[in-house]
């Protein structure tokens, strides 16, 4: 019986401080035992399953969903947000309200941020974006060429130069196009001191924001001009493309599929990606869930942030892209 008294007594100490709110201190003197003890007794009832802890999801979130996820891609954290529509717009949306709080709460002092600029997911993400009282990040660089359509290159430059203006940083553009017109067009526009500067700071990035684009480029990016033709597409797909971040293409199982044309992309390369210490994907929609799951496979993103509907059809036992209605224009 000795157990059970100890036991006993042990659940009495349980009650008084989880469920009564007593202090510890204030136990100790009450039952006459030391602080210690009381400590020790509130271990024991943890190790004696007295106390168990239980998470319980408030509505409109997703543990279930969060760790499968998790589990399935080997990623460290996922954020699924609820979506009353399998829409792209309210995709975005959502997903950009809940980016542009993730950001505001673990955004790290002295922090470099890198952003494509070619991504509606993202821009939703700046709009929601709360102006910090005091400076938090110090650089925000352009991750990708933002030159292109005149009336689209604003959204690009805006997105970054927003987005440093909101964290208190510095804005760093790469005042070039995403894809050159020939790799030697490229080299030239390399040679330029202050193209090279932003493409420097890349390897010292220590948070990444991307999008994830699916074969066919969001409307923001074929507007822009920073697109490959169809034919040069079809030669990526050829290859076993299914998506691509900043302009960087890859298949289903997250290989990267380089092309002669990858030497036009200005901008981050996946193995530069790859380095950063914290890679923040932001990406839902029907026609973007084979993309997503080629991009969960290359090992760059530490963190998604997708909607309910995907995440479903990421978790599910179904081949990828399967009842996706093939490829279709995506514009997350």
């Amino acid at each position: 019986m000795s157990r059970v008294n100890e036991l006993r007594l042990i659940a009495r100490v349980a009650q008084m401080y989880h469920i009564e709110g007593v202090r510890q201190a204030e136990i100790a003197k009450h039952l006459r035992i030391s602080q210690a003890t009381v400590s020790r007794m509130l271990k024991r009832a943890i190790e004696e399953e007295i106390v168990r802890t239980t998470v319980v999801a408030p509505s409109g979130t997703y543990a279930e969903f969060e760790a499968a996820i998790r589990d399935r891609f080997g990623i460290s954290e996922a954020i699924v947000v609820e979506c009353t529509e399998d829409r792209d717009g309210a995709i975005m949306a959502r997903i950009g309200e809940a980016a542009a709080h993730f950001l505001e709460a673990t955004l790290q002092p002295g922090e470099i941020i890198g952003v494509s600029s070619w991504s509606e997911t993202i821009l939703r993400m700046v709009d929601n974006i709360h102006p910090m009282k005091s400076g938090r990040a110090r650089q925000v660089v352009q991750t990708l060429g933002g030159m292109g359509d005149p009336t689209v290159q604003t959204h690009a430059n805006q997105l970054t130069t927003r987005l440093a203006r909101l964290t208190g940083a510095e804005a760093h553009l790469l005042s070039a196009p995403g894809v050159a017109q020939s790799r030697e067009a490229k080299l030239v526009l390399l040679s330029d001191p202050y193209i090279r500067e932003t493409i420097d700071l890349f390897g010292k990035i220590t948070l990444a924001i991307v999008g994830i684009g699916a074969m066919e480029p969001s409307r923001m990016l074929a507007r822009s001009g920073n697109v490959f033709s169809s034919r040069e597409l079809a030669e990526i797909a050829e290859a076993g493309g299914v998506g691509d971040m900043s302009l960087r293409f890859f298949d289903a199982d997250g290989a990267q599929v380089k092309t002669p044309l990858d030497d036009r992309v200005i901008g981050m390369t996946l193995e530069t990606l790859g380095n950063v210490d914290r890679v923040m994907a932001l990406a839902g929609g029907q026609f973007k869930t084979r993309a997503i799951e080629g991009a969960l496979r290359t090992g760059t993103i530490d963190l998604l942030i997708t909607d309910k509907f995907t995440a479903a059809r990421l978790v599910s036992d179904k081949a990828p892209g399967q009842d996706q209605g093939g490829l279709q224009n995506g514009t997350v």
